[in-house]
């Protein structure tokens, strides 16, 4: 969930993903396609071509992530927990958490991220599905969420010691307010251990480039409790 400076329009966002990646299935759900970097430093160069700017954040949206693979092939193998449902896919990179909501039936979608990159990547991914969802550039962390949403996915949040606390306080109120929060996770360095039931886990193909193994256990936890849409 990272800003990104790139001063353009959509199209143009929309080009810069397109010229970066291919579409590719990421291993564990490969029902999904997904505009993705092969490799890590080229795009990350380019982007920093494309900023004016040196030592920017990795392009996260480009790449699908541990808990994100994790988080959609749960959603796909357990449908009922999506669908009818309004669901936020926070931090939503590259829509992947997003688009297994939609296809497991969800009632209406709302993938957020301060990256306008990763939203450009959010809709074409999209696309690519024959799914459609809203998007959003609004920090939620900053605030209390525009409404109560039945489910919440957070995949892969837990990286750095400020942004973890801020996840973990929507979380608590998300949990209070009457939502599900999911959350896919490799047990990342601020990983909260012992806050969280881990419903399922799975080995998840990684690439070496990105991570510490070619492998990463990966869960999905649960916080609060399943709710039935209206």
């Amino acid at each position: 969930m990272r800003r990104s400076g790139l001063v353009k329009d959509d199209r143009a966002r929309q080009e810069f993903v397109r010229a970066n990646t291919k579409l590719l299935s990421p291993q564990l759900v490969p029902e999904i396609r997904l505009h993705l970097a092969e490799e890590s430093l080229p795009i990350w160069q380019k982007t920093e071509e494309e900023l004016g700017e040196i030592n920017v954040p990795p392009p996260y949206w480009a790449f699908a992530w541990a808990g994100g693979q994790a988080l959609a092939r749960y959603i796909l193998d357990n449908p009922d927990i999506a669908a009818g449902c309004s669901v936020l896919d926070l931090g939503a990179g590259s829509g992947l958490q997003a688009i297994s909501a939609a296809m497991a039936g969800a009632r209406d979608i709302l993938a957020a991220d301060i990256d306008r990159l990763a939203l450009a990547a959010c809709t074409m991914n999209a696309d690519a599905n024959n799914v459609a969802f809203a998007t959003t550039a609004n920090d939620l962390l900053a605030g209390p969420l525009p409404h109560r949403f039945d489910v919440i996915l957070v995949g892969d949040l837990f990286y750095e010691r400020q942004l973890a606390a801020q996840v973990m306080a929507l979380i608590e109120a998300a949990v209070a307010g009457g939502s599900l929060v999911l959350i896919g996770d490799p047990q990342r360095n601020y990983f909260p251990k012992g806050r969280f039931e881990a419903i399922a886990r799975y080995e998840v193909p990684v690439t070496r480039e990105l991570e510490d193994a070619e492998i990463k256990r990966t869960a999905v936890w649960q916080a609060g409790v399943r709710r039935t849409a209206a």
